[in-house]
């Protein structure tokens, strides 16, 4: 598959990652379908992706695009509560959260979904996990195409933030990778290959800064400077947006914070 070959990318999840990228891929002409589970989720994404901090009625307001541009981006975009609307997606995108639970991720319901949707999905479609967490090789595995499943880790809020990391397992094709970084260009990402390792480690945003988080943590619990303190040393002397305290409420929370403050 080219880069030209994709015409539809299906995102699985409409919470807060999936609407952002849902939103990004619309505005770049792409058509997309994007699937939860009930029609209250998929109505908060689409008034997230019009009205919401980063939404498109802003980028109007804002001049970054027309009224009519909105409306071509919006008629791109099919909400469904029914997973064989992705069959004949070029790619899936999964974005989804933890359920019930209350985790951010949670690996057992990717494994269930992606087993699914390898049933459903054409087969000649891509899959790419948006996970921050788990190991692609272990989600790859419940499916029969492991040489074009990917990660493809954005990261929040997905319209604003700019990396997107590649991360590639032993099966992964090179063409699969090419493929996945000439779109993320396409979506106004820039790339950074990321090896896949074993043991849900987190791939390398996510370690690095949950290796800040600890040591702020430590600082902190060692009496040595206050966590305001560790947070506003780390975004005045680093010039971190937000402070590695901060950040521990999740990413997402801390966001909200900064846009609040």
């Amino acid at each position: 598959m080219k880069l030209q070959d994709i015409k539809c990318i299906g995102v699985m999840g409409a919470g807060v990652m999936g609407a952002g990228i849902s939103e990004v891929a619309i505005a770049a002409g792409y058509k997309v379908v994007a699937r939860d589970l009930t029609k209250e989720i998929l109505a908060r994404a689409k008034d997230n992706i019009i009205n919401g901090h980063f939404g498109l009625k802003g980028a109007v307001e804002r001049g970054k695009m027309t009224q009519e541009q909105l409306e071509n981006a919006m008629a791109n975009l099919t909400l469904t509560t029914d997973v064989e609307d992705l069959k004949n997606c070029d790619i899936i995108m999964e974005t989804i959260g933890g359920g019930p639970s209350g985790q951010v991720e949670n690996k057992d319901i990717k494994l269930k979904v992606f087993a699914e949707l390898d049933r459903v999905v054409k087969k000649g479609a891509i899959f790419a996990s948006n996970t921050s967490k788990f190991t692609i090789a272990d989600l790859a595995a419940v499916t029969t195409r492991k040489q074009s499943f990917i990660g493809m880790h954005w990261f929040s809020p997905a319209v604003a933030m700019k990396i997107v990391e590649v991360v590639w397992t032993p099966d992964t094709t090179e063409a699969t990778i090419q493929l996945i970084e000439a779109l993320s260009e396409k979506l106004g990402k820039t790339h950074v290959r990321v090896k896949d390792v074993p043991g849900d480690m987190a791939h390398v945003g996510m370690r690095v800064m949950n290796a800040a988080r600890e040591e702020a943590q430590k600082i902190v619990e060692q009496g040595i400077c206050t966590a305001e303190g560790v947070d506003i040393i780390m975004m005045g002397g680093f010039n971190w947006p937000l402070g590695p305290i901060g950040t521990g409420l999740s990413n997402r929370a801390s966001w909200d914070q900064k846009k609040q403050g």
